[in-house]
């Protein structure tokens, strides 16, 4: 990657996460309604997946997308206002948190329902089989999903039919309160793959250029041989669940030895070693996000709510 490239990276990682800590203040403060994912923590598994991909490519994912939205290219403005319930969000207020999406980028939505938005990857990657392209789907979900129905049709047919998907289990050690090792018969979710005889890996995904390097090699897997791809990213989300998660599962020394590796620490460090940016550059970046995000939260308040009669647009293909 080019220097410019790399920095944008970094000013992906910062601006998920500064967006993510002030959604959490405006939920907190009563602005926000509904439920809400946070993704800090995990910046560097979307932020490494989505550099890697072609603007062609689809991106489709769960119900924590704040960061995948903003990866694609969504704007804080669109997505802040979108956490607010404003016709100036990305789905003009209606989605909210855990439904955003926009076809232009090609970010074909959260899903709140888990694990319900696996066969829809591989009807998107059918609909691609069937035009004779060789876009590829990237389809991210959580280890608890790997529990339900949904992921062993979604990966079998997949599989059977030769569908270009690239499934991306962001393991980020629990689903809701419990651990993995719980609820799954398997601590490596990965292994669920070679019971579709499917080509899988594992990956460090407090680590972006780690994750963009597997996330490369896998796309480039998939679309050249027309063939599904599992990679398990190894990750961690700092704050609960949900923001009404009270965490009572798991002790603050966890949280924290988890912290020590935090993504952003980790890519920062690496572009100072490498004397791709100054600590000052950096600071800089930093300097730039936080007013980005200032602007949001003031573009989302000022935004106006969705018309009454909005309510029923957009609900059937016209």
């Amino acid at each position: 990657m080019k220097k410019d490239q790399l920095l944008d990276l970094y000013h992906q990682m910062v601006l998920i996460r500064r967006v993510e800590e002030r959604g959490a203040e405006l939920y907190q403060a009563g602005k926000i309604g509904g439920f809400m994912h946070l993704y800090i923590g995990q910046e560097a598994v979307s932020t490494g997946l989505i550099a890697a991909r072609e603007p062609r490519d689809r991106v489709i994912t769960a119900y924590r997308d704040h960061g995948v939205a903003l990866n694609t290219g969504i704007s804080a403005n669109e997505v802040m206002a979108e956490l607010l319930g404003k016709a100036t969000g990305i789905s003009k207020g209606k989605g909210g948190s855990m439904h955003m999406a926009s076809v232009e980028k090609n970010m074909w939505g959260g899903h709140a329902i888990v694990g319900g938005h696996l066969p829809i990857a591989s009807g998107l990657a059918l609909g691609d089989q069937y035009a004779k392209n060789d876009n590829v789907t990237i389809c991210m979900f959580g280890d608890g999903a790997t529990n339900i129905g949904y992921f062993h049709e979604a990966l079998n047919i997949s599989k059977i039919w030769g569908l270009r998907v690239l499934w991306v289990c962001e393991n980020n050690q629990y689903g809701m309160g419990t651990a993995v090792n719980r609820a799954s018969a398997v601590d490596d979710i990965r292994q669920k793959a070679e019971g579709y005889n499917m080509k899988n890996s594992q990956v460090d995904g407090m680590d972006v250029m780690k994750v963009y390097d597997a996330a490369r090699e896998a796309i480039e897997y998939v679309r050249a041989e027309s063939q599904p791809y599992f990679l398990e990213v190894i990750t961690y989300r700092y704050r609960g669940h949900s923001m009404g998660d009270p965490e009572r599962y798991r002790k603050q020394e966890e949280v924290k030895k988890w912290q020590e590796n935090d993504p952003i620490g980790i890519f920062r460090k690496h572009l100072l070693e490498k004397k791709t940016a100054s600590a000052k550059a950096l600071d800089e970046i930093d300097a730039q996000v936080e007013d980005e995000v200032n602007q949001a939260v003031e573009f989302a308040e000022t935004s106006p709510e969705p018309a009454l009669e909005d309510l029923f647009k957009n609900v059937y293909v016209e």
